[in-house]
């Protein structure tokens, strides 16, 4: 038994959940470190009376056990849009709800993958994958990230060279945690290359409509020929996080193999707060409320954007994310933006950050560091990005000779 926990428990994926959202208990702490939606741009009162109505529809049978796929109405509504922004046509019968994003990632990490199987990665990536991932004990591939997504050459060198590879994770839209997007291009090509190496892709797309200028780009799933696509989303980041409501679309055999594993994980969906959404999202223009974050996104990222431009030294490079939550910052390639943090920032700023490092399956590159601008106004932005890039420009300052 011991030895079987052993090889459950990563220590390095412990130690990087466990730090990932470094806080500071002084009064004037600016965190960019948790990728949290504005709180006040929730519509609370609104999902009050949602979850008032849903109770005075359903009465007592609303709380009786319901289907492990999750509320049927609701399912059909995520179909619906689906199908009408991300160009995917599916029906209510492929589309599973789960407790968050997360929780799908992990239901086809558990139906597809055993212990020591390859799994390829662009890097960086979502530390809550890797969280998933990890705990099959899986090969990772790590494939680069262009300006607009996948360096596809990349990874086909990289499939040519490992055929096992049976799982490709990638997070298209306003990417966590770089802000980049996945262009249709090299989302067909992708789709492509996983029909001749043989593998499954996992979309994981929960900002996909959070884009500041443009609609959603069609979904990778839309050019899914062979059902290997999965696509994963949350309405986490355009409602609340804690209505931990998620949802997947799969087909055929994959959708069987997850709903197996869902079985052995939990027999019931969370059929009050499923109900809950559906009849917000009748009563409500959801379209409409994302328009205001939206809105109001764009100007945070904006103010971000602005401050890294003036305050932060040439030795500094950053990503202009088109949507979602996260800017991704590199230092210089020897300077280490974790001890950077904890050494200097913290104490001297004020100021927190993700380093970059729990981003990388090998947790191994350090000069990189995410910020997630969401959760406050453009003021506390520009003030705790000044902070921060003063002391950046300190850091560079001090690793470079002076002439």
């Amino acid at each position: 038994m011991k030895n079987l926990l052993a090889q459950r428990a990563n220590p390095d994926v412990t130690s990087a959940l466990s730090g990932l959202f470094p806080t500071d208990s002084h009064p004037d702490a600016i965190s960019f470190a948790a990728g949290s939606p504005k709180e006040s741009l929730f519509p609370v009162k609104e999902m009050q009376r949602a979850f008032r109505d849903a109770i005075d529809q359903q009465g007592a049978h609303l709380f009786q056990y319901q289907t492990s796929q999750g509320n049927l109405d609701l399912r059909a509504k995520l179909a619906t849009r689906i199908g009408k922004w991300g160009q995917v046509t599916t029906t209510a019968d492929n589309v599973v709800l789960t407790v968050g994003g997360q929780q799908a990632i992990e239901l086809v990490a558990k139906a597809l993958l055993d212990p020591g199987d390859e799994v390829a990665v662009e890097v960086p990536t979502y530390v809550g994958a890797l969280a998933a991932f990890d705990l099959y004990q899986p090969t990772y591939h790590a494939v680069g990230l262009q300006a607009d997504g996948l360096d596809l050459d990349q990874l086909e060198e990289t499939l040519r060279q490992h055929p096992g590879i049976k799982l490709l994770y990638t997070v298209p839209d306003y990417h966590n945690p770089t802000g980049i997007t996945m262009s249709v291009a090299k989302r067909r090509q992708l789709v492509d290359l996983a029909n001749r190496y043989d593998f499954v892709i996992l979309e994981d797309s929960p900002y996909r409509d959070l884009g500041y200028t443009e609609l959603p780009l069609p979904a990778i799933k839309s050019f899914d020929t062979q059902g290997r696509v999965v696509f994963v989303s949350s309405m986490s980041k355009i409602l609340m996080p804690a209505l931990r409501t998620g949802w997947l679309v799969a087909d055929g055999e994959l959708l069987a193999a997850i709903m197996k594993v869902r079985f052995g994980s939990d027999l019931e969906a969370t059929n009050v707060t499923h109900a809950a959404i559906n009849v917000f999202m009748e009563e409500n223009d959801l379209d409409a409320h994302v328009n205001v974050l939206r809105n109001h996104y764009r100007d945070q990222c904006a103010t971000m954007i602005t401050a890294l431009q003036t305050d932060f030294p040439d030795e500094v490079d950053f990503t202009t994310p088109q949507g979602g939550f996260f800017d991704w910052v590199t230092l210089p390639a020897d300077m280490d933006a974790g001890k950077l943090l904890t050494d200097q920032i913290i104490p001297q700023a004020h100021v927190s950050y993700v380093p970059g490092t729990n981003f990388y399956p090998s947790r191994d590159i350090h000069n990189g560091l995410r910020l997630c601008f969401t959760g406050m106004t453009p003021d506390e932005i520009a003030v705790g990005m000044k902070r921060l890039g003063d002391q950046v420009k300190a850091a560079v300052r001090e690793t470079r000779p002076v002439f």
